[in-house]
């Protein structure tokens, strides 16, 4: 249990550990052929078929293929159960597939293989493990735009020029690229992470301390050209989990560098989404979206809550209680009325919404629940640190 909780608190964060602790240990089994993405009347679905599809996001380049068995190495770091380890590693192996395919992998294979390669070999030692995790970072490594000095975002499309853009996103992605260069003590992955994080730092927050979730550049020159509003509501809104990849990814960058601007750039827009929260604690898909529409992201809640306890442990004392508080109201509201702890729903989270121009808002996204156990888990001391130290 981290320093800093009161007594409620501690009793809060327990009864919600063994909350998740008795849902995932069936739900794991149930699912342990399976990496899910969302649930079809309330059983997870499967995005590990094998295909040569690899323009298809059912296939096993889905970019959200990490959290499953991310979530299985953090109940196994707390619980010791090797039920779980073996599961993710199933999950992995399936993964590690996708370096065939080759042509579905693009920015995320940090999200895909952090969460799985990187902790697997953290925790096992595992050799195989390490080799899919380094070749992972040599891919993402070779998105590099030396000009413009980021990582690019998509491949190829039939329909828009990809080349020239980066997005909030990648700022938790880079963090394979330091992983790698702690591994092999070759500066030039960590070199290429900060170039990025620079970049985004330059270009992707703004004066108010929102952020853009995409940017072009010129591919050729590097020069910048415009943003998009991408997942947002609209250009120049505010959407909120693309304010809290940036918290955690810029205190990410910070942990690995020692870099006071990368934690300072956290902490801008962490106040920033603290300072929009609702009275509510229940988070909108975009801060600007109209006030009449009621739509909700719980995994930006999740993702900015955990983010905030990661930039607890690396501020003065006298900072801490502001970001502890902040993520504490977040989680607490989750559990309090976005949680199904029943064998009704596969999924722990409620009401997520992967984007606010989707048609469908509002359901389960495997990474809500992934960031949600691992920003408890955090509180409770036992979290597997797949991203931050």
């Amino acid at each position: 249990m981290i320093l800093g909780l009161s007594k409620s608190e501690q009793e809060f964060v327990e009864s919600t550990v063994k909350a998740i602790d008795d849902k995932m240990s069936w739900v794991a089994d149930k699912n342990r052929d399976k990496i899910p993405y969302t649930t079809i009347d309330g059983t997870y679905d499967n995005r590990s078929m094998d295909t040569e599809d690899v323009n298809d996001p059912m296939g096993l380049s889905c970019w959200t293929n990490g959290f499953w068995p991310g979530m299985m190495w953090q109940l196994f770091n707390q619980t010791k159960d090797r039920k779980y380890s073996g599961y993710a590693k199933d999950a992995e192996v399936k993964l590690a597939k996708t370096f065939d395919l080759y042509l579905g992998l693009h920015h995320d294979v940090g999200f895909m293989f952090l969460s799985s390669a990187v902790i697997d070999y953290k925790l096992t030692c595992n050799e195989k493990s390490r080799i899919r995790a380094l070749h992972a970072a040599n891919l993402l490594a070779g998105r590099f735009n030396l000009n413009g000095r980021f990582i690019r975002a998509w491949n190829d499309s039939p329909d828009k020029d990809t080349r020239g853009l980066a997005i909030i996103d990648c700022m938790m992605n880079i963090a394979l690229l330091y992983w790698a260069s702690n591994e092999t003590k070759d500066p030039r992955y960590k070199q290429i992470a900060m170039a990025h994080a620079d970049t985004v730092l330059k270009n992707f927050i703004r004066d108010d301390d929102s952020v853009k979730h995409i940017v072009e550049f010129n591919c050729e020159t590097g020069e910048y050209i415009k943003s998009y509003g991408g997942q947002g509501y609209i250009h120049g809104s505010s959407w909120t989990r693309g304010q809290a990849w940036a918290v955690y990814g810029f205190t990410v960058s910070y942990e690995q560098t020692h870099e006071k601007r990368y934690l300072d750039a956290a902490k801008r827009v962490a106040n920033y989404f603290i300072n929009n929260i609702p009275d509510s604690g229940i988070i909108p898909i975009d801060f600007r979206q109209p006030e009449e529409l009621s739509l909700e992201d719980s995994s930006a809640a999740m993702i900015a809550a955990s983010g905030f306890i990661e930039i607890m442990k690396n501020v003065p004392v006298c900072e801490k209680a502001f970001y502890l508080n902040a993520a504490l109201k977040l989680l607490k509201t989750i559990v309090s009325s976005r949680t199904d702890w029943s064998k009704n729903q596969d999924n722990i989270i409620l009401n997520s919404s992967a984007s606010y121009n989707e048609l469908t808002h509002q359901y389960a996204i495997i990474y809500a629940d992934y960031f949600f156990i691992e920003a408890i888990f955090k509180l409770d001391g036992s979290d597997a640190k797949i991203w931050g130290n």
